[in-house]
């Protein structure tokens, strides 16, 4: 998102969660884009949600003429968000009506000095790759699996065109540096670090065949197999489902770099609140430094409360 001297020219895109109230949050932005000359706009199918004084066009127009993005929603609103606008280097903002949001920065209280920040240039980009396979894209991952509950799969392996092995198990991941935190690392595979240009491949529960964790590059051409002659198997993408991976039908899937960028305030603290989101720290942190990764308005709430109900001297 540009300079405040060019905010006059932004049409700002809004991307809302489908049943969460984000009403307010709209509003917040509406009276920023009133105030420094910008637009703001919408997809028709989101009309209900953000309300009568957003103006909805067409999805197809919304990616074209949106010089950045706001996410009111989860990961998952933020990741469509993302898939939406993938090669475009249009920035997007999340903001936080969801749960536990690893890839969201900014609470819904925290949204209208993110804006006055964005406006003043105060801001950093951070680059996400995502995989390409075949029509669909993934910011997290591509998840086969069997058709059939209960059933496990097999699924051959093929890296830059040549053959290294099946897996057998409950299902296969493949996840960028991003997903590493979803599914990927529920199931024991490595967490990857967001500026390596590098994927994952996890089995789940392997009952023979490859049983490791495999890292590759970005130049790496990944081909995953259906090597069964009537079985189909499933798969989705970013928690989506897609259509089914049938028999003899293969998965080709690459690596995109620097596909997308999201916007950033403060890097350090969002990485250090998700790690104690996932208990990936190495070390006990003492009060003082949890305090540290608490949201500021939430500070300020604990701060009001404790001096309006002191605690009992005995």
């Amino acid at each position: 998102m540009k300079s405040s001297s060019d905010q006059r020219h932004l049409t700002l895109g809004l991307m809302v969660h489908p049943d969460r109230p984000v009403l307010d949050s709209v509003q917040v932005i509406i009276r920023f884009a009133h105030r420094t000359g910008a637009a703001v706009i919408a997809r028709e199918c989101d009309a209900e949600r953000v309300g009568p004084d957003v103006v909805t066009v067409p999805d197809e127009e919304f990616v074209d003429v949106v010089d950045g993005v706001i996410s009111l929603g989860g990961d998952g609103t933020m990741l469509g968000a993302m898939r939406l606008v993938v090669g475009r280097r249009v920035p997007v903002l999340g903001v936080n009506h969801g749960h536990l949001g690893f890839l969201i920065e900014v609470a819904p209280s925290e949204l209208e000095p993110a804006l006055e920040r964005m406006a003043e240039g105060r801001y950093t980009l951070e680059p996400h790759s995502c995989l390409e396979a075949d029509d669909v894209t993934a910011f997290n991952d591509i998840v086969v699996t069997a058709a059939e509950p209960l059933s496990s799969l097999t699924l051959d392996l093929e890296v830059n065109g040549l053959r290294h092995g099946y897996y057998r198990g409950d299902a296969v991941i493949a996840c960028t540096p991003t997903g590493s935190t979803a599914y990927n690392y529920a199931a024991g595979g490595p967490v990857i670090s967001p500026s390596a240009p590098a994927f994952a491949l996890t089995p789940v529960a392997p009952m023979s065949g490859i049983s490791r964790p495999v890292i590759l590059g970005k130049d790496d051409h990944v081909v995953l197999r259906n090597p069964s002659g009537d079985v189909p198997m499933l798969f989705s993408v970013d928690g989506t489902s897609a259509d089914p991976l049938q028999p003899g039908a293969e998965l080709s899937v690459r690596l995109r770099t620097d596909a997308v960028d999201i916007v950033r305030f403060d890097a350090d603290t969002h990485l250090q609140r998700n790690r104690v989101k996932l208990s990936l720290l190495d070390l006990p942190l003492r009060p003082d430094q949890l305090v540290e990764l608490i949201p500021q308005p939430l500070r300020e709430q604990a701060e009001r409360l404790r001096q309006t109900f002191p605690q009992d001297p005995r």
